[in-house]
């Protein structure tokens, strides 16, 4: 589990990009984008509203990152098309949550953004 000092660090470094990737506030009804640190990983994930639903929203997975301390790396992962978390081969693992958000952000092989 990160440290309270660490989890507060990556939740900064994080939102700022958030922030800095979110949808003009006028959009933000059709599509946002969020994040949550749980345990020793950081989801980043669209909010949509569920088709057809009653002003229900539903989050929709692009990125995940999480720490392995023993190692003291940033593992990344994507979700693909069964739903599930796969490694992220092109750069599986990084030295910080700056290199991870980086590599999330520039998305060279369309793995996170499409």
């Amino acid at each position: 589990m990160l440290s309270e000092f660490e989890a507060k660090r990556v939740e900064k470094v994080v939102g700022a990009f958030i922030g800095k990737r979110r949808p003009l506030p006028h959009i933000r009804k059709e599509v946002d984008l969020g994040f949550r640190v749980k345990g020793q990983s950081v989801e980043i994930f669209e909010v949509r509203p569920v088709w057809r639903g009653n002003g229900e929203t539903q989050e929709l997975p692009v990125a995940k990152a999480t720490y392995v301390k023993t190692q003291q790396v940033w593992k990344l992962y994507w979700r693909r098309q069964d739903l599930k978390w796969h490694g992220y081969e092109p750069l599986p693992e990084v030295r910080t949550i700056e290199e991870a958000v980086a590599e999330i952000d520039a998305d060279p092989y369309g793995c996170f953004w499409g």
